[in-house]
Parts: structure tokens; C-alpha cells; sequence
């Protein structure tokens, strides 16, 4: 028996790096996904698995998110956990930025989770057996970078919107949980990948002396929506390979 043996997930995001990954994992320990991203072509990748269903839409609206729930329970019948994962980067001059960019971050990276929590949050409750939610933050809401105040903003936003939704929901049997990445191959740092001087400049801030793969994170999340985490809520997981326990001051060792 899988983790999540005849349970059923959504995951936004899904059209490639943590998503994608995440949606995978759960359904290779036995559940169902709705997978849901923006593009139709990019989640064309479902057809091979027979019990992922996608979803193109923008999270960002909220019939987006009810559809997504429904095609949950019409093919799959009910909601049991969300992964929350779509999210933007945004960066540029804190004096000069356009004010629509920081809004579009923030819609994207905050508002968009809530509507995703007060989409699923009914579905659980009729499913009778509680639910979980996790959410993708990032070590970039636990402190700050450079030029990227609007992103920064944001994942600190989401995480104390996960934990004051942990103290509203627990209740209720649901529970709400945020993994915080860091350097991560995955689509979003394509840039980064590309550049070696900012790759090699992460790779030496963390304690395991690499980046992280979509897979591992994927892992953490999975384990955070399914039975496996019962008494876990409340809480953000970094994992980031330990770029989080370094102040920053002093590299670590290099790995022998």
C-alpha cells in the first residue's frame, strides 16, 4: 500500500520542475491528481498516467479553482489533500519597480493559495476524514535577497498565511503545512542553471554542497499531504540543503 492509497490530490504548478514531480510521486504511491497549470500543451505529459487529470486555468481566478475541485470529485470522488506549488519570481529596483508587477507576485504567490484553501477546504470536510494542504514557500520568505523584495514579500506572506490557516483549519481535521526550496533545479531557476558563477555561488552557501532536485522537494510534499504527517501542522520544512543554517558570513567546507 502507497502513501497515498486511494487518495486524491491537486496539484498547481504542474506543468514541469516541483510540480510535475510532486504530481508523479503521488500518483506512483497510489493516489489521483487534477493537475492544473496554466497551458494545456505543457501538461500534455498527463496523458501518460492514468490517474492524473489535468486542468489548464489561472489559479489566480476563482472558478479556476472551484473547476479544480470538481473535476477532482466527478473523475475521482472528493478531495483528500492540495499541493499548492504555482508561483512567479519577481525582481527589479525597490524605488522603481511598476506597482503592477508587485501586484501580480503577490496575486500569484498569496491570493491564489487562498483561494486554492477555500476552494478544497469544503470537498475535505465532506470527505469526512480531514485533509492536508501543503504549500510551496521558499527559504526567500524566511529572509531576504537582493532586488528581490516583491518575491521575498510574497513567500513570507504565504507563510504566515499557512499558519494562521493551520490554526483556523486544525479544527477541522485539515491540516496546513509550507516546504521551503532553495537552490533547486527546476524550471523556474533555468537562468540560474545556465549561469555557472550564480550556481556555484548557491552550491557553496549550503551545507550539503549541491542543489536540491525537483524530486526531493516533490518528496517532502508528498509526505507533508498524506497520512505519513498526521500530527504535523503549522509548520514550514525547509529543504533547501541547508542554505538556511548558514548566517551567510562564512562558506562552508567544501565536500572532500
Amino acid at each position: 500500500m502507497g502513501a497515498h492509497e486511494g487518495r486524491v490530490v491537486i496539484v498547481t504548478g504542474a506543468a514541469s520542475g516541483i510540480g510535475r514531480a510532486t504530481a508523479e510521486r503521488v500518483e506512483a504511491e497510489g493516489g489521483s491528481v487534477v493537475a492544473v497549470d496554466l497551458d494545456a500543451d505543457q501538461l500534455a505529459w498527463t496523458s501518460a498516467h492514468p490517474r492524473i487529470e489535468l486542468l489548464a486555468g489561472d489559479i489566480t481566478e476563482e472558478p479556476v479553482n472551484d473547476a479544480a475541485v470538481a473535476l477532482a470529485v466527478e473523475k475521482f470522488g472528493g478531495v483528500d489533500g492540495a499541493v499548492f506549488n504555482a508561483g512567479i519570481p519577481t525582481s527589479g529596483d525597490l524605488l522603481t519597480l511598476p506597482l503592477e508587477k508587485f501586484d501580480r507576485v503577490m496575486e500569484v504567490n498569496v491570493r491564489a493559495v487562498l483561494l486554492g484553501i477555500r476552494a478544497v477546504v469544503p470537498a475535505m470536510r465532506q470527505r469526512g476524514t480531514g485533509g492536508a494542504i501543503a504549500i510551496t514557500a521558499s527559504t526567500s520568505g524566511m529572509a531576504a535577497d537582493p532586488n528581490m523584495w516583491p518575491y521575498n514579500t510574497s513567500k513570507a506572506a504565504v507563510i504566515n498565511l499557512m499558519r494562521g490557516a493551520a490554526l483556523d483549519l486544525g479544527p477541522l481535521g485539515i491540516r496546513v503545512n509550507a516546504v521551503a526550496p532553495g537552490p533547486t533545479e527546476s524550471g523556474m531557476t533555468t537562468r540560474l542553471l545556465e549561469n555557472n558563477e550564480a550556481y556555484e555561488g548557491l552550491r557553496r552557501r549550503t551545507a550539503l554542497q549541491r542543489w536540491g532536485t525537483s524530486e526531493e522537494v516533490a518528496a517532502v510534499l508528498s509526505f507533508l499531504v498524506s497520512p505519513d504527517s498526521s500530527i504535523v501542522t503549522g509548520a514550514l520544512v525547509p529543504a533547501d540543503s541547508g542554505i538556511s543554517a548558514n548566517t551567510g558570513q562564512f562558506l562552508p567546507n567544501e565536500k572532500p
